[in-house]
């Protein structure tokens, strides 16, 4: 079977699909800021600081505004509804992870209105939480995906077997 009917077949449930894009969008965008802040701080790369009449525009400004937009379309039930497939679902979800890693990755200016994002102990911390907490939610919401390729530990899949056969969900062939 090929990678359209996999993906159907662990992401039959919009609801599971929805948080398994929106740890995936969080996830990679994450990593993305940081690796492109990084190249800015370096001087490496085409990247540069975003400013507009001299003052600096921090990236979380964009991810607030992305969680204002999702904001307003889930409020009108626009993305959230149960067909499948739905593309605005997807993107909608997709778009809150992108825009909540954006957001938090510039947690340090919510308190302090401090820009102290590159204190070395804060940062560390900041991206080893970050990443971990986007990594669980993908392996969370894709248990069922994961453990057909084989890349959950043999503890963790007898777990996801037992949970599938809890839901009646026949375990995956060969």
């Amino acid at each position: 079977m090929g990678s359209a009917g996999f993906y159907s077949r662990h992401f039959s449930n919009p609801r599971q699909e929805r948080a398994f894009l929106s740890a995936v969008g969080f996830t990679s965008a994450f990593g993305t800021a940081r690796a492109i802040t990084h190249s800015i701080r370096a001087g490496i790369g085409p990247f540069h600081n975003i400013s507009k009449g001299g003052t600096h525009i921090h990236h979380s400004t964009f991810g607030i505004f992305g969680l204002l937009g999702i904001g307003y379309l889930w409020t009108y039930r626009i993305g959230v509804g149960t067909r499948h497939p739905e593309w605005t679902s997807r993107v909608t979800a997709t778009t809150y992870g992108v825009a909540a890693a954006l957001t938090l990755d510039e947690f340090a200016l919510w308190l302090d209105l401090n820009d102290d994002y590159w204190d070395a102990a804060g940062r560390k911390s900041i991206d080893a939480v970050a990443i971990f907490g986007g990594l669980l939610a993908a392996t969370v919401a894709g248990r069922d995906a994961l453990d057909e390729l084989g890349l959950l530990p043999h503890t963790i899949s007898e777990l996801v077997q037992r949970d599938q056969r809890r839901r009646a969900v026949p375990p995956a062939q060969g």
